[in-house]
């Protein structure tokens, strides 16, 4: 009998042996394997089916989850839709998605969640996306540009081409006169249109400086990065959205809140400031402009009022003070004739006398100063 066995080729049967119990062993633990991990999801499905059922359906289930997807955690100010921690936060509820519907932006369901594409292709276009944040009652970041002057620019001109007001520029580059102005000067220009404001007391908050401009408390809190209820002291600057300036302001800085009280032809023979007196060659402040005219020529109210005074000084001559709104006060001086009364209450329509040369006096000119508060002003800067 022979020892040794051997087929295919010099194989012993010892061999052949050996490889069968090894596949035997190998199919039996890929068996064994295959049967945990079937048993393993179908107790996972169960679990989920639990947990989906016990929170609505919803997969969201977490509310941090939910607002910081897409990254809106930074946008989302009305949470209303999240009653508290671990609620549902339904798409629907989501101003952000109420804002994308129709709008070609991406749903924002749980069908995303977790999904491994590139955030971009989720986002809407910026238009869409800036509608989205003002839906949400979240507003855009104030943010500041410079631009120099070229020839031809004028402040309104400027602001409509940045989609601002008038105000706004001449607000936030503290503009005294815009006729001063020139060319290559640089300007600031905002993001946003409004105006600076500087708190006068201790307390001022940002909804009460709202409230003073009728502008919305919860924008001008949140483009200054304060509470609405935030006490400020004095002094404190910030930014009110979409509010304007007062009308008389606008009117002194643009020049245009008088009108020049002679209507005839007319040089201005002295200018407002300092001088040498023609009487006595001293060096002297002339608190007003002098405006040659033949005697008799009209003189005009600069600006509707009240007159005060009237009659004759041995300076001015025959003169005649109006009171105007917001602290100022106008003088008319050398005036040939008075027609004016105290108690009368004129307009720029209203003649108030006639150019002549009384009182200390060269020649036939009207003498014109305006005050605010006491103060004199330069005439030709507040008129049109």
């Amino acid at each position: 009998m022979l020892k040794k066995f051997k087929i295919f080729s010099g194989v012993s049967l010892r061999s052949l042996a050996f490889v069968f119990a090894g596949f035997f062993v190998f199919f039996l633990f890929a068996a064994f394997s295959l049967f945990a991990y079937n048993k393993l999801s179908a107790q996972n499905a169960a679990d989920k089916s639990a947990r989906d059922t016990a929170n609505g359906g919803s997969e969201l289930s977490e509310s941090a989850e939910g607002e910081t997807l897409l990254g809106t955690e930074f946008f989302l100010s009305d949470r209303s839709g999240l009653q508290s921690q671990g609620a549902v936060v339904p798409a629907a509820d989501s101003p952000i998605s109420e804002a994308f519907a129709g709008q070609g932006g991406y749903d924002m369901s749980a069908g995303m969640y977790g999904s491994t594409r590139d955030l971009q292709s989720f986002l809407p276009e910026p238009a869409v996306w800036a509608q989205a944040v003002q839906n949400a009652g979240v507003y855009p970041e104030l943010t500041y540009t410079s631009y120099r002057i070229r020839k031809g620019d004028m402040i309104g001109v400027i602001a409509e081409r940045f989609g601002l007001t008038q105000d706004t520029l001449i607000s936030i580059n503290n503009i005294r006169q815009t006729r001063r102005i020139q060319i290559g000067d640089y300007i600031k220009v905002p993001s946003m249109p409004g105006i600076l404001y500087t708190t006068k007391k201790d307390g001022e908050t940002a909804a009460s400086v709202a409230e003073k401009y009728q502008v919305s408390a919860q924008k001008t809190a949140a483009v200054n990065h304060l509470h609405e209820q935030g006490s400020l002291a004095a002094g404190t600057s910030l930014f009110v959205p979409d509010a304007f300036m007062d009308w008389v302001t606008r009117q002194e800085i643009n020049g245009d809140l008088f009108r020049r009280p002679l209507r005839a032809r007319y040089y201005v023979s002295s200018n407002f400031g300092w001088r040498r007196s023609p009487f006595t060659g001293k060096r002297t402040f002339h608190n007003g402009v002098d405006m040659a005219s033949p005697a008799w020529t009209p003189v005009y109210a600069a600006l509707a009022g009240t007159v005060t005074a009237a009659g004759f000084h041995s300076v001015y001559g025959n003169y005649v003070i109006v009171a105007h709104h917001s602290g100022y006060r106008t003088l008319y001086g050398h005036m040939v004739g008075i027609k004016a009364r105290k108690g009368q209450s004129v307009d720029t329509r209203t003649v108030l006398g006639w150019v002549g040369t009384t009182g200390l006096s060269t020649g036939p000119h009207l003498h014109f100063s305006v005050f605010k508060y006491g103060s004199a002003v330069n005439p030709v800067s507040l008129w049109n």
